[in-house]
């Protein structure tokens, strides 16, 4: 079924004559019996009575018109708002982002965009990028911010912001817990949890390496997929862990968080945005010139 079908019929259902019918949509009257017998293949009922001389619905036919009439209106008003232009509307932006950067970068970058766009709507998913980018490729995203793997597909642009810096989460009352700066030496020998290297590679590739660059392996008491659980873990007394600095409020009456100073080829957590190639709507724009433009005070505290 088709809108141009469900105007074939329309027009038979207001003129109950194919003659007439045909002739206000400019077709021939054995084209527009085909599409009327197409749409009662399609939804399984007898729309027409069909005669020599007359021509009615059925009484499935009636229902039908009366439906099939306020599909075509939908459409045609969909169709003349797109023409026009969507100027005056409300606006959705449509943003995805690994969790460090919807707790750091974006809200700090919508507090900069919303003053411009007050009456604009603005979606954000939370989710890890293996997850965000099918959502950005499918249309559902307008841009994501996310940890660039190795590879990506060429449809979709890839900007580098910055890397973020990590603390050392231990528990409240750790032996480390008062320390303001440590190293990997501090905590050598102290069970670790560990995120899955499956959904956060970077993450999990940070901590091993870590330890393997000043020639420890690392006790590992437990893979976790979430920080909350992450945290959550560390809060029990299970191990220690490595995460974002953007997390250092979060269980804050149980988790101490301490500065961690990392060697020169780790550096951090590489932070980046994406979104469709030859995409130039406006929002998408705006929002990339904002980052570009405040880049420094956007990523001095990530």
């Amino acid at each position: 079924m088709d809108i141009n079908q469900l105007r074939c019929f329309v027009a038979v259902g207001k003129e109950l004559h194919f003659g007439r019918a045909a002739q206000k949509l400019e077709m021939m009257p054995a084209s527009l019996s085909r599409f009327i017998r197409l749409l009662e293949d399609d939804v399984g009922v007898r729309l027409l009575n069909r005669s020599t001389r007359n021509v009615s619905l059925t009484a499935e036919g009636a229902i039908f018109f009366d439906e099939a009439g306020k599909l075509i209106d939908q459409f045609d008003a969909l169709a003349q708002r797109f023409k026009v232009g969507l100027k005056d509307e409300r606006r959705t932006l449509r943003i995805g982002a690994i969790d460090s950067a919807a707790r750091g970068l974006v809200p700090a970058l919508l507090n900069l965009f919303v003053p411009l766009h007050p009456h604009s709507d603005i979606h954000i998913i939370e989710d890890k990028t293996i997850n965000l980018i099918p959502k950005l490729k499918s249309g559902w995203l307008d841009m994501i911010f996310i940890r660039e793997p190795q590879s990506i597909d060429a449809a979709i642009a890839v900007r580098f912001i910055t890397r973020e810096s990590c603390v050392l989460a231990v528990p409240l009352h750790h032996r480390l817990s008062g320390c303001a700066r440590v190293t990997v030496n501090d905590f050598q020998h102290e069970a670790m949890i560990i995120p899955d290297r499956r959904t956060r590679p970077h993450s999990h590739d940070l901590t091993i390496n870590l330890f393997k660059l000043a020639g420890f392996t690392p006790h590992i008491a437990q893979f976790a997929e979430e920080k909350q659980t992450i945290l959550s873990l560390v809060s029990a007394g299970l191990g220690l862990a490595v995460v974002p600095a953007s997390y250092r409020t979060m269980n804050s009456d149980s988790v101490s968080y301490i500065a961690l100073d990392l060697p020169e080829q780790l550096k951090g957590l590489p932070l980046s945005i994406a979104w469709q190639q030859g995409n130039q709507d406006n929002f998408l724009l705006e929002m990339l010139g904002l980052l570009h433009e405040h880049q420094g005070e956007l990523t001095e505290k990530l």
